[in-house]
């Protein structure tokens, strides 16, 4: 079920399947990517895994597990509807049958979106309800409409950075020292662009039409753009902010209680993850 917020300048929806939004818009112009062929999401929550360790499989408390999709199960779930404010939604998933198959702890992820102007605070709760300790990665996705077609938008990093990316045979340097990508879509023929640790705590895409997307993301240890090159109506750029580098990165360790870049939650502990989306 689809529900919705607005104040005098910004209006958002978000639906209880995947809590994932559906619609950020300022003056009634869209800035969320509408879903459709090209790329059949809007602004999916990335829960327990950022893509996906080799074969999808790994292990916890020694044994083995089979994830059933990429990044995870929250964003093909049905979360509860827990609640709204004049200015806020919040969506809460408690673990089940489905995900107690491929995930062996017992959990709540409630997942609150509150707008302030033309701002939108996502923020994402982990609580652990084990009797043992978890484990897991989170982060959004979300996908803004962008013409990325002849380098007509860009994205800006808020400090210089120096970002290189893996290619076959070897690697290419994206930002040497630089804050400024300019957007094309041969620019992902390799996947997508990641900067670990980044010294930026803000991207901002700067779209062709004169409006621009700004994304802050304090607690994150890792940034990541990308957008679909299989489809030339993909007009849209992810920006996505992470807890860290994904999954696969940790593939050297199998078991999840290994995985160097696995956030650790105490039984009974709560972790609080949030970034902020502007809009103008």
């Amino acid at each position: 079920m689809l529900y919705e917020i607005k104040n005098d300048k910004l209006s958002i929806s978000a639906d209880t399947f995947g809590a994932e939004l559906h619609s950020i818009k300022l003056d009634g112009k869209e800035y969320l990517w509408q879903c459709g062929d090209a790329w059949k999401r809007y602004a999916p929550i990335l829960f327990p895994f950022i893509c996906s360790p080799k074969d999808r499989t790994y292990k916890a408390g020694g044994q083995e597990y089979h994830m059933a999709a990429n990044h995870g199960f929250a964003r093909d779930s049905e979360f509860a509807f827990s609640g709204s404010t004049k200015n806020s939604l919040s969506f809460t998933l408690k673990d089940n049958d489905v995900t107690l198959a491929q995930y062996p702890y017992h959990f709540e992820l409630e997942v609150t979106y509150s707008i302030k102007g033309s701002k939108v605070t996502v923020t994402n709760t982990v609580k652990n309800t084990d009797e043992k300790a978890m484990y897991f990665y989170l982060g959004g996705h979300p996908a803004f409409i962008c013409d990325i077609q002849g380098g007509k938008c860009t994205v800006e990093y808020e400090k210089n950075e120096h970002i290189v990316q893996p290619i076959p045979n070897g690697e290419r340097t994206i930002l040497d020292g630089e804050k400024t990508i300019t957007l094309t879509r041969e620019l992902f023929d390799y996947d997508v662009i990641m900067k670990d640790h980044p010294a930026s705590k803000a991207v901002t895409l700067k779209k062709s039409d004169g409006g621009f997307v700004k994304l802050s993301f304090p607690h994150s240890d890792c940034i990541a753009v990308w957008t679909s090159t299989g489809n030339p109506d993909a007009q849209f750029i992810c920006l996505e902010p992470w807890t860290s580098v994904p999954v696969y990165e940790d593939d050297a360790f199998e078991d999840i209680e290994n995985k160097p870049h696995a956030i650790k939650l105490a039984p009974e502990a709560v972790y609080t993850y949030s970034y902020t989306v502007e809009v103008g």
